[in-house]
């Protein structure tokens, strides 16, 4: 099979765990069809809303995998809030001025998971809004996902988990490519549209490296993340559900995704993750080596944090 040989999702936690995971072969009953996702909850409900969303997410895809959007209505609903941005080595992300970029003989089927991604998204916010039961005004979730069908590779992102590819470059060395932006605050094209609608952004004096969204008139809620599910009481004020989505074409030099929330990504580089998780025999135990090298470095640079595996 040419694409990726593996997928990895890894969840961990700094205090209470409010992560969720979920990983779905045959998704959409379509062959060599896997949706992934990592939810990274915070507020006082996250833990809830993490767990929501990752059983309801994914329904919603599949239920819009086969309706499609046009090109018009997507790219007005993402125009305002993403920057234009096209990488290279096959990546080919959504734009602000309504060019995709992805024209291929496979384009039918692109479109419909770029779009179906875009349109899940949008009513899983929805519903939040509408729960009776659990209260989204000061809680949320990050999150990214992963739909791999066939060759076609489409991730979408809200929040600072991260999607990363480990490739082989031209000399057949084993390189990571990040798939995702960490959509922090203080990204530009962030932190434009945040300033646009009133929202202020500023780090605490004992964390400096930080950026956090506030309201316009009161220092709270310190969201460290310029996009999410819930969180109602910052959406007028900057803070967006709607998905950072990007499309990779699969070769026969990629060899696995790791998907997983800042807990991983705030104490170890791209490059250590690929290379732990390389050296690992299965993806059980290259889960397993990597949380616990996530922990061993969170004592290291954060001695006074407190962290454990969530596996």
């Amino acid at each position: 099979m040419v694409g990726i040989k593996s997928i990895l999702i890894i969840s961990g936690k700094k205090g209470p765990n409010q992560d969720a995971m979920i990983v779905w072969e045959n998704f959409g009953s379509m062959e060599d069809t896997v949706f992934c996702g990592v939810f990274n909850g915070h507020g006082p409900y996250g833990h809830v809303i993490a767990k929501r969303v990752r059983d309801l997410l994914p329904l919603k895809l599949g239920s819009h995998l086969e309706s499609y959007l046009s090109c018009e209505e997507v790219f007005k609903e993402i125009s305002l809030n993403t920057a234009d941005r096209m990488t290279s080595d096959g990546l080919v992300q959504i734009s602000a001025n309504g060019e995709s970029g992805v024209y291929n003989k496979d384009q039918d089927m692109v479109q419909m998971l770029l779009t179906s991604i875009v349109k899940a998204y949008r009513f899983m916010d929805k519903e939040l809004k509408m729960q009776v039961d659990v209260d989204c005004f000061c809680s949320g979730t990050t999150t990214v996902t992963m739909v791999k069908q066939g060759q076609h590779l489409v991730v979408g992102n809200i929040g600072d988990s991260r999607a990363v590819l480990d490739t082989r470059n031209k000399e057949n060395k084993l390189v990571p490519f990040q798939l995702t932006e960490d959509l922090k605050p203080d990204v530009q094209a962030e932190a434009a549209r945040i300033k646009r609608c009133r929202g202020r952004i500023f780090a605490l004096w004992d964390e400096p490296g930080v950026a956090r969204l506030w309201l316009p008139n009161h220092n709270s809620p310190g969201l460290a993340m310029a996009r999410a599910f819930g969180e109602f009481c910052l959406k007028d004020f900057g803070l967006i559900y709607v998905p950072d989505v990007s499309y990779r074409r699969l070769t026969e030099k990629d060899e696995f995704v790791v998907l997983a929330t800042d807990w991983i990504w705030d104490v170890l580089t791209n490059e250590e993750v690929v290379e732990i998780v390389a050296k690992a025999p299965t993806r059980c135990t290259a889960g397993r080596a990597l949380v616990e090298a996530a922990v061993r470095n969170w004592r290291w640079k954060f001695p006074t944090s407190k962290s454990m595996a969530a596996l």
